[in-house]
Order: structure tokens, then C-alpha cells, then sequence
């Protein structure tokens, strides 16, 4: 299968790369609609799926474009991962969107020092266009997606954590995944993090007091469960 750029190699480069991104971004965003569905993604998974296919097709384009035909498929490679490479510049772990910003800013300073200003200029402007838009629909906010709680439970270590809330879930919960396992208190309590999903809200009150017989009436929290902080 030949490439665009040799299909349409009578059109301006420029427009030839410009359809590849736009092309890419509607073969992304079909992707991030039905992988996330799947998956049950957050909104944060659709941003980023759908946004950083484009972006990184524009950095390949841009870069096929400022090297000539003559240029080894080596130095090919290498150029465009050093580009790519950029990204794993930061202080921090930031979340799905501030990591897409951030790829999004290098595409921008990689496309404009290569020359390509206006380019650039029109770039940034539609990804930020494009983000401000996904970002404003309430996608994945409803109530199939929205009532996931994280359950946070500080359990004595000689407690069977493994089977002794299955019975207390099964009443409660919808349904609850098991997320987390971490010593505390110098090995002497465990702490558990579960996703759950309430069978009713407004028994809560009722759910929290018997886990608090079965933990020793130790700690217990019950969170918004926020699933991008520790990934898409």
C-alpha cells in the first residue's frame, strides 16, 4: 500500500499533511468511542485517545516533509524519535490531559522550528479548539459512568481481607473491583482500596457500619473515584 504522500504527490505537501491529520483524527475518534465504551473509559481516556493519534501524525508529516527524499530511513527514524522524545521531559507525573498539552506544545515548537509558522499557528489553534470542545461535552457523565466510589478500608493485619467483605459486598454493591493493597502503620494494619459501585446510595450509612464490625472499627472512607490519576 503506497503512501498518501506518493498518491497525491502532484498536491502540495502542505494539504497532502494536512488531510492526514485530519484523517487521523476521525480514524481516532471513531477508536476512543468504541474502545471506551468497552472499557468503561473516563472522559479523560476519549480526550487523549482521540486527540494524540493526530498529534503525533502531525510530527511524522512534518517531519517527512523538512527531510528530502534523500535521507536514509535511519536518520529518518531517529529524527522523528528524538522528536517524540521530548515528551518524557517533566517535573512531575501529570494527568492524561496535562501529558497531551504538553506533547501538543512540543508538536507546536517541533512543526514551527522546522519553519512551518503559519502551519503551527493553525495547528495549536485547532487543537485547542478541538480540546475546549471535547473538554465542554459531558461525555462519559452519566450515571452508568458517574457512580464509582473508591472504598478505602484499614484492616488489622491478622484479618483474611481476601473473603471476609464478600458477603457484606454482595448485599451493597453493584459491583467492586479490588485496586490497591498497602501496608500501613509499620506493617502492624493493611489498607485496602477498592472501585466500587452502590447497589443504593442511600445505604451507605448501613454499608460503612457493618464493614466497621468486621474491621475492628478502624478507618473507612468512601471517595469520589477519580480513574485518571493513575491512568487514561
Amino acid at each position: 500500500m503506497s503512501s498518501l504522500f506518493t498518491l497525491l504527490a502532484n498536491v502540495d505537501k502542505i494539504y497532502v499533511s494536512l488531510i492526514i491529520i485530519a484523517s487521523t483524527f476521525v480514524i481516532a475518534l471513531a477508536f476512543a468511542f468504541v474502545t471506551s465504551f468497552k472499557m468503561r473509559g473516563t472522559k479523560s481516556y476519549f480526550i487523549t485517545i482521540s486527540i494524540l493519534p493526530m498529534i503525533v501524525a502531525a510530527v511524522v508529516s512534518m517531519v517527512t516533509l523538512f527531510l528530502d527524499q534523500a535521507t536514509t530511513g535511519v536518520v529518518r527514524i531517529a529524527t522523528i524519535a528524538v522528536a517524540l522524545g521530548l515528551i518524557r521531559f517533566r517535573s512531575v507525573n501529570g494527568r492524561a490531559e496535562e501529558m497531551l498539552l504538553l506533547f501538543a506544545g512540543v508538536a507546536t515548537g517541533l512543526i514551527a522550528g522546522l519553519g512551518y509558522l503559519a502551519f503551527a499557528a493553525i495547528f495549536a489553534a485547532l487543537i485547542a479548539i478541538i480540546f475546549v470542545a471535547l473538554s465542554s461535552f459531558n461525555i462519559f457523565c452519566g450515571k452508568k459512568y458517574n457512580g464509582d466510589k473508591l472504598l478505602k478500608i484499614t484492616i488489622p493485619e491478622s484479618l483474611n481481607y481476601s473473603e471476609v467483605f464478600n458477603d457484606t459486598f454482595a448485599r451493597f454493591l453493584k459491583r467492586y473491583e479490588m485496586v490497591e493493597i498497602k501496608t500501613t502503620a509499620m506493617g502492624s494494619l493493611f489498607r485496602l482500596s477498592y472501585r466500587i459501585e452502590m447497589l443504593d446510595c442511600s445505604q451507605e450509612k448501613a454499608f460503612i457500619d457493618e464493614l466497621r464490625i468486621k474491621n475492628a472499627n478502624l478507618e473507612i472512607s468512601i471517595l469520589p473515584f477519580v480513574g485518571d490519576q493513575k491512568n487514561l
